[in-house]
């Protein structure tokens, strides 16, 4: 008993201390929830941070590198309207000319984070630039090289080519591993079997695809160019997607210097930097909408060429002419009509 009131006089003390200590920890774990919000909402803004203070320098003087100018035309230097590019995948390999495997005409449109993709075949019939005689589009960059290939390619769409970027598929290889492989859409095996194509073989469902495996799913040829031409493209989604990943912005200098000599454009490091940049800040991928120049297959001289359809050049041309108008609202782009490229994309049909 004696301990009693000594007892009653404590206790409120120890009551308090227990208040006390879940306060702070209930503040301490709201701080934390708060840190962790924001180290999520501003984890870009750091990257860019980091990008900008660390590796930017070194990466514009990679860059530089890459840049070859095929003309006097003045380009834009800032991201702001839309803009067009031809990109080619070259495959340029010993004792054989180099060809344009891949023709893609694109539009960008930075403000509104899309990008209009329109695949031309590499066999398309068409009128080569400077040589007033038809033969099969991939042909301009192995006789003329890229200003050829830019000139067919806006002779057969009427459109202008703001920029071009070449890669060889070596370099492509060399990218996908630098990033350490990319997601495919195989879902059932694919191999050239053909005695005169080049073997190659790439097993099914696997989580992640490696160069080798990238570069034989560009290059697998024994179903149809259309499907051939849908691949290109999964292809030029995975690698951005997987580029644009967080952890993937430090290896910035790394794919630069790989891509190397592989790689040539006439866009400015400034731009491209800053491009890169403005899409990594949109916070997801660029919105691609596809589309392919439909047409049908003939043969002349013992040789196969894809015949484009007129009216659908028609329909390209005002494709093009809606995106690359700084003046279309984003709600009002046209989208192109469906290919059904998710099901040929695999390779499987």
């Amino acid at each position: 008993m004696e301990n009693q009131e000594p007892t009653r006089l404590t206790r409120p003390r120890k009551r308090k201390k227990k208040r006390k200590g879940k306060t702070w920890l209930l503040v301490t774990l709201i701080c934390l929830l708060l840190a962790a919000g924001a180290g999520y909402i501003f984890r870009k803004q750091v990257a860019l941070l980091a990008f900008d203070t660390l590796m930017k320098d070194t990466v514009a003087e990679t860059l530089d590198q890459s840049y070859e100018k095929i003309d006097e035309e003045v380009k834009p230097e800032k991201v702001q309207n839309p803009f067009s590019i031809l990109l080619l995948g070259t495959d340029e390999r010993k004792n054989e000319p180099g060809r344009s495997d891949t023709i893609i005409f694109s539009v960008v449109r930075p403000k509104d984070g899309k990008v209009l993709l329109i695949s031309i075949p590499r066999d398309t019939y068409t009128e080569i630039a400077e040589e007033n005689k038809k033969s099969k589009i991939n042909a301009a960059y192995a006789r003329g090289g890229i200003k050829r290939s830019v000139d067919t390619v806006e002779n057969l769409l009427g459109s202008n080519v703001d920029f071009y970027a070449t890669i060889n598929f070596q370099g492509l290889k060399d990218v996908v591993d630098k990033l350490g492989g990319v997601r495919l859409p195989i879902t059932k095996v694919i191999e050239n079997k053909q005695k005169y194509h080049e073997k190659l073989r790439i097993e099914p469902n696997k989580p992640i695809y490696d160069g080798k495996d990238a570069l034989s799913y560009a290059r697998y040829r024994e179903d149809s160019d259309f499907n051939r031409t849908m691949r290109h493209r999964v292809l030029i989604d995975a690698i951005l997607a997987r580029a644009l990943e967080i952890k993937n912005i430090t290896k910035l200098p790394d794919l630069m210097k790989v891509a190397g000599s592989n790689f040539k454009t006439n866009m400015t490091s400034t731009f491209m930097i800053d491009l890169a940049k403005t899409f990594y800040e949109g916070g997801s991928m660029p919105a691609i909408s596809n589309y392919m120049l439909k047409g049908k297959g003939a043969m002349r001289d013992s040789l196969w060429y894809y015949d484009p359809d007129e009216k659908d050049i028609e329909y390209i041309r005002k494709l093009i002419a809606n995106w690359h108008d700084p003046n279309t609202p984003a709600d009002q782009l046209i989208e192109p009509a469906s290919d059904d490229d998710k099901a040929k994309a695999s390779g499987n049909s």
